[in-house]
């Protein structure tokens, strides 16, 4: 997609993910009349599903009643990623368009009774209060549950060495998530140097944006909804400007 306005991308790996409690995550889904639904807000909690889904035993269980059950309540999703992942394992995902996990609380909250049974939320260690905060205000129980860890990419740090050795100062630098801004922006700063101000950075949302905010970093533009076309667009327009 950014090949297509002209821009060249290298994607270098900021993030790994360890995979906890899936013996818990399945016994959960092994219960659906206990829950009034799920919700994902990142596409590694459907990648731990993947993961216990790959034991024939469990694979058995889901395709012969587990799923149909589940169909049966709602999959709510925060953007196009998570969503095809939700139709991988046979669920039929709502509120894709929301973009972030404000507009999808808002969503849900607009779909929900107060006081119903409790939507099952696998989600990673770091995972922000924003979606569990409104929906606790609104009366919407919500039961968390920690499926994942976010650590450091053990190469980071010599892909990012690399890259400024090989291509010099980049023209933008695109952030996927807070957690990168946490990982990556130490070393692309120290890189960097006295250049850093000749970088135009890009949010994938507003969360990422924030986050970068608060790190000290100028977001030049943040894509209007999480997707190639729009960040591509925005980043285009970022750097166009920079040229004027």
């Amino acid at each position: 997609e950014l090949g297509l306005y002209g821009l060249e991308a290298t994607l270098i790996p900021v993030l790994s993910f360890e995979f906890i409690s899936l013996e818990s995550l399945f016994e959960k889904l092994s219960h659906p009349e206990c829950y009034g639904g799920l919700v994902f807000t990142s596409p590694r909690a459907l990648e731990a599903i993947k993961i216990c889904l790959k034991e024939n035993s469990k694979n058995e269980a889901w395709l012969k009643s587990l799923k149909q059950r589940w169909n049966t309540k709602p999959a709510y999703v925060v953007g196009k990623a998570t969503a095809s992942l939700v139709e991988e394992i046979g669920l039929t995902p709502q509120g894709e368009k929301s973009g972030n996990a404000e507009k999808l609380a808002e969503y849900i909250c607009s779909r929900e009774k107060p006081n119903s049974s409790a939507l099952l939320f696998p989600c990673g260690a770091l995972k922000r209060e924003v979606l569990p905060t409104v929906l606790r205000e609104k009366g919407v129980p919500l039961e968390s549950l920690t499926v994942y860890q976010t650590t450091q990419h053990t190469d980071l740090q010599e892909s990012l060495s690399s890259y400024f050795s090989q291509q010099g100062i980049p023209a933008s630098v695109v952030f996927f998530s807070p957690s990168g801004v946490k990982f990556c922006l130490q070393h692309v700063q120290k890189l960097s140097g006295d250049f850093i101000n000749h970088i135009k950075f890009a949010a994938i949302g507003p969360t990422t944006a924030e986050a970068m905010e608060a790190a000290g970093i100028p977001v030049s533009c943040t894509a209007e909804s999480p997707t190639p076309q729009d960040l591509a667009a925005g980043i285009q327009k970022a750097l166009r400007l920079q040229n004027c």
